[in-house]
């Protein structure tokens, strides 16, 4: 569950089967968070802030639409063919981006459909990588594979937004997009050292028998269902808040340097506790995972008590401590739990539907915070995310699920 929902443009998260905020999409290629990677930063460079929201939604799209196709594909077939050919893909469609913006022949319409085709690249990678762990390495390792993942996808969160502000500023938009399609060809390239085991060719039956064997085994999973309906609503709370509010809140507070200076420490939180699973281990993990998970509304608390900037940093280094944990617990337990032949289709199910909510929980932040106030709703969406983490606790199948 690693962070996907908050940033779309990226995958998780993108925190394994719901969406959590900031996802990585591939192995090695680029990734954006809320503090703005590469792609983010890059994508500067394109026209004004009206044309930046179509190139966007262009991407956002067909990577919504096409995720439940994309996990029928990576259960059905070589899950490391579809990683090479979705990586290969989206490095051609982002050199071709790189390509339009250092000529300075900028075309709006060229650029929306590359990263089109980029949205859809990115629908297919998300559910192979996922599924394709558990083939990697055995049930015991998994916790530490995951934790290794985890571990290099927050450090781009550290290092990343710097180098592409560096990159951007000294080169340009068009260099740093560059780089990004270069990360997606060395992913591909590096997939190709894989060895796996051959993969059956297989059964005829269509697309819609296929999604609805998925659904069947997602639907009769009890603890993954309850696992992704409060996930759905951790997105709701968390991306409105933390997104929309965040910024604003601590700017009044603390001036216009300190949202970066949390988002890096945030980033910090998240690598630390990547570096702590990667060491401990847990009966119960999933238990662990969500009660740890109450650390991830602390930096909404913060926001909603008015707390000063050493308060708000330490708050949001817990918070990167909790997403972790989430992250890292419900992403083992599905890669053991689920049966690995329809392990993409129950990850994307649960991606879709975590998703959902992110744009709802943007959307009504505004009216929200202009009838009641910001700092109340801040606060009470801190309160509610450790309800909504605890909550899952009360089903016995989620408490008692071994690690």
């Amino acid at each position: 569950m690693s962070e996907r929902g908050l940033a779309l443009c990226s995958p998780p998260a993108v925190p394994a089967l719901p969406a959590l905020p900031a996802d990585s999409r591939d192995l090695a290629g680029g990734e954006c968070d809320d503090s703005g990677g590469p792609r983010a930063r890059g994508a500067r460079g394109v026209g004004s802030g009206g044309d930046l929201g179509i190139v966007l939604a262009a991407q956002v799209i067909p990577q919504i639409a096409l995720l439940l196709v994309g996990g029928v594909v990576a259960d059905r077939w070589s899950r490391r063919a579809v990683l090479m050919g979705a990586n290969l893909c989206a490095g051609v469609t982002q050199a071709g981006v790189a390509a339009v913006l250092i000529s300075g022949h900028y075309s709006l319409p060229l650029i929306a459909g590359l990263e089109l085709v980029n949205g859809a690249a990115s629908a297919f990678a998300a559910p192979a990588l996922r599924g394709i762990v558990p083939e990697l390495v055995s049930d015991d390792g998994l916790q530490r594979a995951n934790s290794l993942l985890a571990g290099t996808r927050n450090a781009t969160k550290i290092l990343g937004p710097a180098a592409a502000g560096v990159l951007v500023a000294t080169v340009g938009g068009g260099w740093a997009i560059a780089v990004d399609a270069a990360s997606f060809l060395v992913a591909a390239a590096l997939l190709t050292r894989l060895r796996l085991a051959p993969v059956a060719a297989p059964a005829r039956t269509g697309l819609w028998w296929e999604l609805r064997a998925g659904w069947r085994t997602f639907r009769g999973i009890r603890w993954v269902w309850v696992i992704t309906v409060a996930f759905c609503l951790i997105n709701l709370l968390y991306t409105g808040v933390w997104q929309i509010l965040g910024p604003a809140l601590t700017r009044q507070r603390a001036g216009d340097a300190a949202w970066g200076l949390v988002l890096g420490v945030r980033a910090l939180g998240l690598f630390a506790m990547s570096a702590v699973m990667y060491r401990l281990t847990f009966r119960y993990l999933l238990r662990a995972g969500q009660l740890l998970g109450v650390f991830g509304g602390f930096g909404l608390l913060a926001l909603g008590f008015g707390a000063g900037l050493p308060v708000l940093l330490g708050c949001a280094f817990l918070a990167g401590v909790g997403f972790t944990a989430l992250d890292i617990a419900s992403e083992v337990s599905l890669q053991q739990h689920v049966p690995r032949d329809t392990l993409s289709r129950v990850t994307a199910y649960g991606d879709l539907l975590s998703y959902a909510a992110i744009p709802v929980g943007q959307l009504a932040m505004g009216p929200l915070a202009d009838r009641f106030g910001a700092s109340p709703v801040a606060l009470v969406g801190g309160f509610a995310f450790a309800m909504v983490s605890l909550a899952p606790l009360l089903v016995s199948e989620v408490r008692d699920l071994p690690g």
